[in-house]
């Protein structure tokens, strides 16, 4: 039998984490461009190698000394608009194995409270890292949103974020006092070493004795108490910020929840089976690329039940709830969902990557959300979407204008 000797194995690949280094740079548009072509993008397939494009783009993304690391930049702007990291668990020490969250200083005097869920391969404050080298690193990080949120400046303030269309509402001159949490999905396993929470991605990215050598195996020590996975995550923020009224949160803040993917499906599943004490501090509910079948998370007669109880929790859903999804149309135009989510779904902006809805659609959403908590009874009625070739359409506008007639 043939067997390689260790010193024959490719050795992995490295890539330093430096902007330049890697042959890029942040225009005064805030992107991320080629130094040799600054037309161009960043460049994921470099070798028909996935490990060599792995490690690459890890490279773009990963923390460590280097100031130019895009994580360094997203973390150290949202501070500089009032944010603080917070350690998950509470009493968790900075050696200890923990999960950081950021949360805005006026948390504990504000009346609304936005609280943001990301996707589970994201890395905290971040959208998307797509949205990210194209868009620029405001766009595509939460850090336009959080300036409008925090109040910090116009909402359309930030050049280059490609997400200039909205419905008004979002400006923030007009917001109320809002605090922002922003939950940490992504950043679940602890890295013994270097003594930090890092995504699974990251760890997978991380050097290896050589580019054919696995991914290196975990134990009981990568794992975060309480945190183990996104739901547990989702469960603990509700739990042990959300709900300390009186000493992390005014007892009579009301909540907004924004989920993108599995972060809002975690927040519904959480909701749904602690609604009765969760009901009067629960303002509004927007999702990014909604993923509940809302037959399985609310019962197979969930629309029945909503009508016949409008305390219940799918009747919120119903009225108080909407999801933003992938399509070809403009934004904030009525569409049909994949899923039969529960609740109304519109035009993201978007119509090819999920992760891309919210850098496109925040705007839109936001002003929604400051609707819903100025008027705590309002509920949107719940849209019927129905399809027409033009044949068909012809015929309904006839009928209809010959209803029309026969009433008037």
């Amino acid at each position: 039998m043939f067997v390689y000797r260790r010193e024959d194995l490719p050795t992995d690949p490295v890539f330093p984490a430096d902007l330049t280094e890697l042959g890029y740079f942040v225009t005064d548009q805030d992107k991320i461009r080629k130094i040799s072509d600054p037309t161009q993008e960043f460049q994921y397939k470099i070798n028909r190698n996935c490990r060599w494009n792995d490690v690459q783009r890890e490279a773009m993304n990963v923390v460590l000394t280097f100031p130019e690391c895009i994580r360094k930049i997203v973390s150290a702007r949202l501070r500089d608009l009032g944010l603080v990291n917070l350690h998950l668990p509470l009493r968790a020490t900075t050696n200890e194995a923990h999960v950081p969250i950021m949360v805005s200083r006026n948390l504990s005097a504000a009346s609304h409270i936005i609280v943001v869920f990301g996707e589970p391969i994201q890395d905290l404050g971040i959208w998307a890292y797509r949205s990210v080298g194209g868009d620029g690193i405001d766009a595509g990080s939460l850090v336009s949103f959080a300036r409008a949120v925090l109040r910090q400046g116009q909402a359309h303030g930030n050049s280059g974020n490609g997400d200039s269309d909205g419905d008004g509402d979002g400006n923030a001159a007009d917001m109320p006092n809002t605090a922002l949490v922003l939950a940490n999905t992504g950043q679940l396993v602890w890295h013994c070493a270097s003594g930090q929470a890092i995504t699974l991605v990251h760890w997978q990215n991380m050097p290896r004795p050589s580019a054919v050598d696995p991914p290196p195996g975990m134990s009981l020590r990568n794992r975060i108490p309480g945190h183990e996975y996104w739901q547990k995550h989702v469960n603990r923020v509700f739990e042990d910020i959300l709900s300390a009224r009186g000493r992390l949160v005014r007892p009579d803040a009301r909540i907004s929840v924004v989920g993108a993917s599995e972060g809002g499906l975690g927040a519904l599943r959480y909701l749904n089976k602690n609604w009765n004490s969760w009901r009067p501090f629960i303002s509004a509910i927007c999702l990014a690329n909604p993923l509940q079948l809302a037959r399985i998370e609310f019962g197979s007669n969930y629309e029945n039940a909503a009508s016949a109880d409008p305390a219940s929790f799918a009747a919120f859903v119903a009225s108080r709830c909407r999801g933003y999804v992938l399509s070809d149309q403009p934004l904030g135009v009525p569409v049909e969902a994949m899923l039969d989510s529960g609740c109304n779904c519109y035009a993201s902006g978007e119509a090819l990557n999920s992760e891309c809805i919210m850098p496109k659609a925040w705007r839109h959403a936001l002003g929604w959300l400051n609707q819903a908590f100025a008027d705590p009874g309002y509920g949107e009625a719940r849209l019927e979407i129905m399809h027409f070739d033009g044949g068909e359409w012809d015929d309904a506008v006839e009928a209809d204008g010959d209803e029309d007639g026969e009433r008037s």
